[in-house]
């Protein structure tokens, strides 16, 4: 008798413990442009830093609207200098320090049997909060003022063509991985007895990007990209309920937004604590065993929490952006600190204070790592900012942070071939052995970089990404304001 159709983290975690994924997208565009904020190629990279200068010690360049705006007008009063935004390129070589150990993570059971080692790198659960929190940065950064509140209103003067952008920005790879490798997610899903009609759901679920407000579904085919799904419903607050308001609040203002918002996740990972476990001893994917799964998937997956990281990320980057000419002459604290006490919050698993990541990122991590970006962010603007700024700004760590979101997409579906055992066992006769994983890396590295040189960096995937950003957003113009 035919066993009953498996649920959906029945069929993903058979041998891939899915858990987070390792990454964020936030897409802008400037003039119609479309380019990635957290995961982007070099081109997309330039894109979304339009209009922002890159910062030098010992030049500072001019933007063309800040001269423009120096010009005499017709008026009876000159216009006003811009501020000009320098380009923080730091920012940047931040993502891979992100991306590279959650995909790590997700495979890392296959990589050694050392159960310390495995408390270490799976951690991708606190590790992915950094991603929304850099999306929400720099989100702010390149659509609000600098030195004054209120947004740049051309920016967001259509909204809906604002949200469509920013979606078209990761849909095509998401849609072209998602068409590749659905005949494998298929043939998984019917050899652990899904019905047709499941697949169907599952499947729309996945190309409409809606996974994450199923707690049972989220996890279906290419797991990581309940991530994306996440950021799209953030992604349509910004333009008129979050990027205006919170752009318009004083940095007394914003300090006490950022205790609300913290506070209410707090409450949240209390209460998943209460229910479940407040620490991380026998947690998944150690040993494989989860307590109250479902509970745990409303913690790490809900669109909600996402929308709280990401607005946390917008906070810090308009404290930064306030900044007085008093402030700006004050010695940035030296990023580095801040830096080594979010990624060894992650070494309390190996301590009696081995709290569940929950805890972990919602206490530790998320606001050490934002502490972090606006030290560095400060650090930046300095004549002679410190070694590790340096360190992300510089030119291999602006290349390998292009490849973070061709990583974060590919990845999932490379390693269920390797390691997937229903897949694995069909094509080479078991999961690859533990000496296969610097391999699989490897072959995520090379893949990633293609995927990026001739699908990312495509001028007519870009141009055709944003013609229908412009009709989605002719058929919904009204969705996001009165009109």
């Amino acid at each position: 008798m035919a066993s009953a159709p498996a649920s959906a983290r029945d069929v993903q975690a058979e041998e891939v413990q899915g858990s987070a994924p390792g990454a964020t997208v936030l897409a802008m565009a400037d003039r119609g442009r479309v380019g990635s904020l957290v995961f982007s190629s070099k081109s997309c990279a330039e894109k979304e830093w339009s209009g922002v200068e890159t910062m030098s010690a010992t030049d500072q360049k001019i933007s063309p609207d800040a001269k423009n705006a120096a010009k005499p007008v017709e008026s009876k009063e000159l216009a006003k200098p811009k501020a000009s935004k320098p380009r923080i390129d730091c920012i940047d070589g931040c993502r891979f320090a992100l991306v590279f150990p959650i995909v790590v993570a997700h495979f890392a059971r296959f990589s050694t049997n050392n159960l310390t080692a495995l408390k270490l790198l799976t951690q991708e659960n606190v590790l992915v909060g950094g991603f929304f929190v850099i999306s929400g940065y720099v989100s702010a950064y390149t659509t609000t003022k600098l030195g004054a509140l209120g947004v740049e209103e051309k920016k967001v003067a259509n909204p809906e063509l604002f949200f469509w952008q920013r979606v078209m920005a990761y849909y095509p790879l998401h849609f072209l991985s998602s068409a590749i490798f659905a005949p494998m997610f298929i043939w998984v899903e019917r050899n652990f007895n899904a019905t047709w009609n499941m697949i169907a759901f599952r499947a729309f679920l996945n190309f409409s990007m809606l996974q994450a407000w199923f707690p049972k579904e989220a996890e279906i085919w290419n797991q990581p990209t309940w991530f994306l799904s996440a950021l799209t419903f953030s992604n349509l607050t910004m333009p008129t309920l979050v990027l205006p308001n919170v752009a318009n609040l004083s940095k007394k203002g914003l300090q006490k937004l950022l205790a609300g918002l913290w506070g209410v996740s707090l409450l949240q990972k209390v209460s998943y604590s209460e229910t479940a476990r407040f620490h991380s001893s026998k947690e998944h994917p150690v040993d494989g065993k989860v307590m109250m799964p479902l509970i745990w998937n409303l913690t790490r997956f809900h669109p909600i929490w996402a929308l709280f990281e990401m607005t946390t990320g917008i906070i810090a980057a308009r404290h930064v952006m306030l900044d007085t000419e008093e402030d700006k002459r004050n010695k940035p604290m030296n990023p580095i600190w801040l830096f080594l006490a979010a990624y060894s919050s992650l070494a309390l698993r190996l301590t009696k204070y081995d709290f569940n990541d929950a805890i972990i990122r919602g206490v530790l991590f998320v606001p050490l790592f934002t502490e972090f970006l606006t030290a560095m962010h400060r650090d930046a603007l300095t004549a002679q900012p410190s070694a590790i700024t340096r360190f992300f700004g510089c030119k291999i760590m602006a290349t390998l942070g292009s490849l973070a979101f061709p990583m974060f997409i590919v990845h999932g579906p490379i390693g269920q071939i390797f390691y997937k055992k229903a897949i694995a066992k069909k094509l080479w006769g078991k999961p690859m052995p533990h000496a296969f994983f610097p391999f699989y890396l490897a072959i995520c590295l090379g893949l990633s970089h293609l995927v990026n040189e001739h699908f990312v960096k495509n001028k007519k995937v870009g141009a055709f990404a944003g013609k229908i950003a412009q009709k989605l957003a002719g058929w919904t113009e009204g969705m996001l304001r009165d009109r």
